[in-house]
């Protein structure tokens, strides 16, 4: 049987593990460090460094990270820490990182040197009532009939 100080244990394991591997996840995206010190994801999480060293050696053990130094002692995400971190970002901040309107995704074959010039496929033709962008619309501001 367990006890609620062994849930809260759990609970507050869970919630480490994914602050943690969603933090470097984003980290290791932005290109800001890939082998992370305790003491330096502490800071950015703006917790004790000691929990967090108890944390990220618990993370190692359980596989999510690789021990890349020792001294200073540095961490990386291990193929099942890229795994869990991203679906934990994703999960976590999906409603914030979709493609913006009309937007196409990161690798789109737009961005091909050999597409150059072709249109997006994210990116809806005009209808055809509606001048081509940055053309002026004559039906906005139609010539006075005596002009026709």
């Amino acid at each position: 049987m367990t006890t609620v100080a062994d849930g809260k244990a759990a609970l507050d394991a869970l919630y480490w593990r994914a602050e943690i591997l969603q933090a470097m996840f984003w980290m290791r995206g932005e290109g800001i460090d890939s082998k992370v010190e305790p003491r330096r994801l502490a800071e950015f999480l703006a917790v004790d460094p000691a929990d967090i060293e108890a944390q990220m050696l618990d993370l190692a053990i359980q596989g999510f990270l690789l021990e890349v130094s020792t001294e200073p002692r540095r961490y990386e995400l291990s193929p099942r820490g890229v795994a869990e971190g991203g679906r934990s970002f994703q999960d976590e901040f999906a409603n914030l990182t979709h493609a913006a309107h009309y937007g196409c995704a990161p690798g789109c074959w737009c961005h091909d040197p050999d597409h150059v010039g072709e249109p997006c496929p994210s990116t809806p033709a005009p209808r055809p009532t509606e001048p081509p962008p940055g053309e002026p619309d004559p039906e906005a501001n139609p010539a006075p009939r005596h002009a026709r």
